[in-house]
């Protein structure tokens, strides 16, 4: 019997791609060959209720690519599906695993799972590293002068901003080592259907956004019926582009959109500080609002027949097509949340299902920004008229009559509260909620 080959893995989680990632990059310098393997983890497959999940299949055609670049340097990667620890068990009986290389990853689930991965790997004599790649700052690089963290996005974004030079915005060059991949036939990546997903001919954004975009976001962010936003979301979201390689680009053509990768920062290590946020209210206080959560206007927000032009276009726009304008975003979470008097966990957990680029920090964070509920978010009396949004942000109805084109006919319902009546009661509901 064959000895089993001594190797380096590089795990691939939030970092599909071979260019400028710093776990690969550790590991191709370390001294063994690498296998990069990649795992379709069960424990969060088994809760995507759609087997027809876009995020699933965008995935699997990453992972496609980075076969075909790894197949011209005659390497492979391995890639698994199933319980992770019976896959590492897998991995163990076919190869010598000295060290195991990956970047951190800041979510409840994800930190769970790499401790218990850190016993697994301990117990097994394998070193593991994790490195940081998916942020600029992590964890506590920005901190208060006390040495707490920020709740509040303006000061923590000029310090943000003030830290960012060229040690922490240099790539890491993995191209030099390419050599070090372990050479092996190609592995057949398990099909869709293998792994309980539907394949489809959908159409992913694109990795690279033009120049103009960026040049011009500061002014055309917030309009949702031209093209002013990047884009770019779900490439960040599993790390087909380097973080550092936007951010560098970003300095150089749009400070506006620079801000929107330090908000992104902002939430991830709001949810690392304050974990209970991911499922509560980061003010207590608001975990006591008396929510209405009235099933069948629910369903009327998430099927886009509210009533409201502006909401309902941006639900349909979601429904369609796995994306929402940023603008409209909190439009329509502020609709739910305040007009409605849903809790906000209701559409985040919406938005989860749906969003392409959904990422729990900036879905947990935008939510509870717009119900008043979070660390740095609008006042519970701030309360959007969907009306004087459409004038501001899409007044030639270019947004609207995409997404509604009813919404002049007798067949477009009636708005299902009257703005005047639902602001003053959520007014009334907030207050009294809050001075209990």
């Amino acid at each position: 019997m064959a000895a089993k080959p001594i190797v380096s893995i590089h795990w691939f989680r939030r970092d599909l791609r071979l260019d400028d990632n710093a776990a690969l990059y550790h590991a191709l310098r370390s001294e063994f060959p690498v296998v990069p393997v990649f795992i379709f983890d069960n424990a969060i497959l088994d809760k995507l209720e759609d087997k027809d999940d876009k995020r699933v299949l965008f995935i699997h055609r990453e992972l496609e690519k980075i076969q075909q670049q790894l197949k011209e340097i005659g390497s492979t990667a391995d890639v698994r599906f199933g319980n992770v620890i019976d896959c590492w068990e897998a991995l163990l009986k076919e190869y010598t695993v000295k060290k195991v290389f990956t970047n951190r990853d800041y979510e409840p689930y994800a930190l769970q799972r790499d401790a218990e991965m850190a016993e697994f790997f301990n117990e097994n004599g394998i070193a593991f590293h994790t490195c940081k790649d998916q942020v600029i700052f992590e964890t506590n690089e920005i901190l208060k002068d006390d040495g707490k963290p920020y709740t509040i996005y303006t000061p923590y974004s000029r310090k943000w901003m003030a830290k960012l030079d060229e040690f922490y915005l240099s790539s890491y060059p993995t191209e030099k080592y390419f050599k070090h991949f372990f050479k092996q036939a190609v592995k057949k990546i398990p099909g869709l259907s293998t792994i309980g997903f539907s394949e489809s001919k959908f159409h992913f954004p694109p990795d690279t956004t033009p120049d103009a975009i960026l040049e011009n976001y500061a002014s055309t962010r917030d309009i949702p019926g031209i093209e002013g936003t990047s884009r770019l979301g779900i490439h960040l979201r599993f790390g087909t582009i380097s973080i550092r390689k936007m951010a560098v680009k970003a300095r150089g053509i749009s400070f506006s959109w620079l801000n929107e990768l330090c908000w992104r920062e902002f939430y991830m290590m709001i949810i690392w500080h304050f974990p209970h946020a991911a499922t509560a209210a980061f003010k207590p206080a608001y975990d006591h609002i008396q929510w209405r959560n009235n099933e069948e206007e629910f369903a009327a927000w998430c099927e886009g027949r509210t009533g409201y032009p502006i909401v309902d276009a941006g639900m349909r726009e979601l429904n369609a097509t796995g994306y929402m304008h940023n603008r409209v975003r909190m439009i329509v979470a502020s609709f739910l949340t305040k007009h409605l008097l849903i809790d906000w966990r209701w559409g985040e957990a919406y938005f989860a299902k749906k969003l392409l680029d959904f990422d729990l920090s900036a879905n947990n964070g935008g939510w509870q920004w717009a119900a008043g509920t979070g660390c740095d978010a609008a006042p519970y009396f701030r309360i959007f008229n969907p009306y004087e949004q459409t004038k501001r942000f899409d007044p030639d109805f270019l947004y609207i009559r995409k997404w509604v084109p009813e919404f002049e006919d007798f067949t477009y319902p009636p708005p299902i509260v009257e703005h005047k009546f639902a602001r003053e009661r959520c007014l009334a509901v907030y207050k009294n909620s809050l001075t209990k």
